[in-house]
């Protein structure tokens, strides 16, 4: 497994950042935090012609049929940027759910629609209660001879009140097994989540006796390659997640060890003294540890390496872990200025806590990697 990237890959990497730069600057994060959209909107539609959406989309799709590192690093550059758009539920969770689970036909029609007009899609899996676990899901799918009626709740849906279509993981109440359903987002009750992070929305998803036919059915409850589909692209979701939040954690760490070189205290750089320095290297180790663990995971999925459930995990853990230093130590080392709304920190701080808890928190996931290596029952 090389960690090195390739020239093409800088080259993406190099780019990407470089639009965000130009087209993503913190006064665009602010216009999202007070709920101007037009041109978090513009900013979407230019992503979306730059093919970003489709990069892990398979040629024959249309697609550009780059593989799951050049998505991570796109994901990276957004953790970074902390950019308002619906790039991690429509690239990130939706587009890989589509590829892991539907058939042709379905993969042509969700996924045309995301790349040739822009619209977006959400994934819900959460719920009140059960959290991330989607085999414990209290959501129910009835067959009816007409299809299938779903009824329940879901929590934490990324950008679930403007996806154009949600992907809800619901159980049978025939077998008891979970499946997956394609519902179109005006048959859902959507309720948009109060957030420290209004950059990245989410929203609580009521489904009240929602129909939906045989041909949006993705996963049929039962299908064991399906549910075996579903696993695979919540790793998926999981790790772009990570890879985001380590991009989140570096902009921040930048932002501080900057703050360290050019603030004065008695007459030098307070980054000159020692115990400052100690903390600068503390937090750089928990950031080196946590992106390469991120990239780590991102390469067992690039590779479909038998290891990629636990190296999601330990990564997820890690970047959990990376957060919380590096938003104690970022807002301190600020002192004051870090507590002011017009300081841009608490868009980086916010992003970094908010995502800790989506997907598995860093206690969730360390419960994870202790079962599945036999340590506890």
């Amino acid at each position: 497994m090389d960690f090195e990237l390739s020239d093409d890959q800088r080259q993406l990497q190099d780019s990407v950042r470089s639009v965000l730069e130009r087209e993503c600057p913190p006064g665009l994060v602010r216009d999202a935090y007070d709920g101007r959209r037009d041109q978090v909107n513009r900013l979407w539609k230019m992503i979306s012609g730059l093919g970003w959406p489709a990069i892990e989309v398979p040629e024959s799709l249309n697609g550009l049929g780059m593989g799951f590192v050049e998505l991570s690093l796109i994901a990276e550059e957004m953790g970074r940027a902390v950019a308002p758009v619906p790039f991690m539920s429509t690239v990130a969770q939706f587009v890989p759910m589509v590829l892991e689970t539907g058939s042709d036909e379905q993969k042509k029609v969700l996924l045309g629609s995301v790349l040739e007009g822009g619209s977006t899609g959400a994934v819900a899996i959460a719920e009140p209660g059960s959290g991330w676990d989607y085999a414990r899901c209290e959501t129910r799918a009835v067959r009816t001879a007409d299809g299938w009626v779903i009824n329940g709740r879901k929590a934490f849906v990324f950008d679930g009140a403007t996806a154009s279509t949600v992907l809800v993981v619901a159980r049978s109440e025939g077998n008891g097994h979970v499946g997956l359903f394609a519902v179109p987002s005006g048959s859902v009750r959507a309720t948009e989540s109060k957030l420290i992070d209004p950059s990245q929305p989410l929203a609580e998803l009521e489904f009240d006796g929602v129909q939906v036919g045989d041909d949006g059915v993705l996963v049929e409850p039962g299908d064991s390659d399906g549910a075996e589909g579903i696993r695979r692209a919540v790793e998926r979701a999981t790790t772009a997640l990570t890879v985001s939040m380590s991009g989140t954690c570096r902009a921040l760490f930048d932002t501080t060890l900057q703050y360290a070189k050019d603030r004065e205290q008695f007459g030098r750089p307070i980054g000159s003294f020692q115990a400052i320095k100690h903390r600068l290297v503390d937090m750089l180790i928990a950031l080196e540890r946590a992106t390469s663990l991120a990239y780590f995971a991102a390469m067992t999925i690039a590779e479909d390496d038998p290891r990629r459930s636990i190296a999601v995990s330990m990564a997820k853990a890690a970047a959990g872990d990376c957060q919380r230093i590096i938003v104690q130590d970022g807002l301190q080392l600020h002192g004051g200025i870090g507590y002011m709304w017009e300081q841009d920190l608490h868009f980086y701080l916010k992003r970094a806590k908010s995502s800790d808890l989506l997907f598995g928190s860093a206690s969730a996931h360390k419960a994870k990697v202790a079962r599945t290596l036999g340590l506890v029952a």
